[in-house]
């Protein structure tokens, strides 16, 4: 990885040395910088003048950067008259050049201004950031979501699975790559480097993550995994100071216990699924003599569900009143009950992993009692099953018909919801 990241860093340097920034001191608006950028015919002069974009993109205040997305939106939108003629064309003529004209005529121009942005060094990172601060933007200007939604199409094709490289983190990864492991973790907090140390040094842990190679120093997402004997029921024992650590031969269980994404200006982008496919397939080719592959995830909306309903379970539940059987029933019911508005999961965890074609497999009380497991979820955590045998099968029903997969072992230990799914139809 270091020798991946020395090389890149000197092609980068090697390049901004090359760049003189010509337009560094250039006196015309953004918008015109952009316009002029959409006319340039020179490959050199578009790479500076790109730089220049985003170096004056980077200084802008909020305000500015509104009217920056604005821009996108409105001024460099498809024009529709110019589509209605190339259509009507094309259905006359169907011409090679006529679809040629149709394809142009159907494409905002912010695309086009986006890709030629997408130039010079360390560009992909800064549309990242750029997309960023358009997430930002939409709660109060909701009109900007074409442009939104233009910003996925291009990141989606440029973050494909065929760019991206999968490495393992362990102690011996640079600092600066650990330091945003840290920074990045999301699902269970790592309170300082002797907490880092232990989720990646001994040897019934690991830890993977991928990367794209215009971006070598950040990580885009990351998976931490236990090597255990048994389906793990506590995050807690999963990360306890006095565990005991075993040799990674002599494990059964590969558990996926905290899944971060770390690049919010690829939201919706999923590399998640890609990733626990490839580390299954990374262990066990290390280790074959892993049988069983779960998460051991958190049920992030099971509180926020809960105090939407009005029942007394619920409200025994929020008081803290709920006995452990109970609780489980609870979170058994939303699990496979609480759906949005098109019909998924309400939980985004649920749907990440039903999604990918695993199972439920146990929910556990008490699993995580710190203060944000407590908050979200009363301490409830569940396993997802990844039966490799029925992976395919269970994301196909899953697509089709929405059939939550459920492993034997949950419908065994989930009595009181036995009659739930034989209503429901769950699998």
């Amino acid at each position: 990885m270091s020798q991946r990241s020395f090389l890149g860093d000197m092609l980068t340097t090697i390049f901004e040395r090359r760049l003189t920034r010509p337009f560094a001191r250039d006196k015309r608006s953004l918008e015109e910088m952009c316009l002029a950028l959409l006319d340039a015919e020179g490959e050199v002069s578009g790479i500076h003048l790109a730089q220049a974009i985003l170096d004056r993109y980077a200084g802008l205040d909020s305000d500015a950067r509104r009217a920056f997305f604005e821009f996108l939106n409105t001024g460099l939108e498809i024009d529709i008259h110019a589509l209605e003629t190339a259509m009507q064309r094309y259905a006359e003529g169907g011409t090679f050049e006529d679809y040629g004209k149709l394809l142009v005529a159907a494409e905002p121009r912010r695309q086009e201004l986006l890709r030629r942005l997408n130039q010079p060094p360390g560009a992909t990172r800064a549309i990242v950031q750029m997309r960023t601060d358009l997430l930002a933007l939409l709660r109060e200007a909701p009109n900007l979501a074409r442009t939104d939604l233009d910003f996925r199409h291009l990141l989606r094709s440029w973050f494909n699975r065929g760019f991206l490289v999968l490495r393992q983190i362990s102690w011996e990864t640079p600092a600066s790559i650990l330091e945003k492991i840290v920074q990045y973790e999301a699902v269970h907090a790592i309170d300082d480097w002797d907490d880092l140390r232990r989720r990646l040094y001994p040897s019934d842990r690991r830890c993977f993550a991928y990367f794209h190679p215009v971006m070598p120093d950040e990580p885009l997402i990351f998976v931490e995994v236990a090597l255990t004997q048994t389906v793990p029921d506590s995050i807690h024992r999963v990360l306890a100071d006095d565990r005991e650590v075993r040799a990674a031969r002599d494990t059964k269980v590969a558990v996926f216990y905290s899944i971060s994404n770390c690049q919010a200006g690829l939201k919706g982008i999923s590399f998640g699924n890609l990733l626990i496919k490839q580390v299954v397939d990374e262990l066990q080719r290390e280790l074959p003599g892993l049988e069983t592959f779960v998460t051991l995830s958190p049920i992030p909306r099971l509180t926020r569900w809960l105090e939407t309903r009005d029942d007394d379970r619920a409200r025994r539940v929020l008081a803290g009143e709920a006995g452990d059987d109970e609780l489980r029933s609870v979170a058994a019911d939303y699990l496979l009950n609480a759906k949005t508005a098109t019909g998924e999961p309400y939980d985004p965890v649920a749907r990440f992993h039903l999604g990918n074609g695993a199972q439920i497999h146990a929910v556990h009380t008490g699993a995580d009692l710190s203060d944000n497991g407590m908050r979200q979820s009363c301490g409830v955590m569940v396993n997802y099953h990844y039966d490799l045998k029925l992976i395919e099968q269970n994301h196909e029903r899953f697509v089709q018909s929405g059939t939550v997969s459920t492993a034997p072992t949950f419908r065994a230990n989930a009595p009181a919801n036995k009659s739930l799914q034989q209503r429901m139809g769950i699998a």
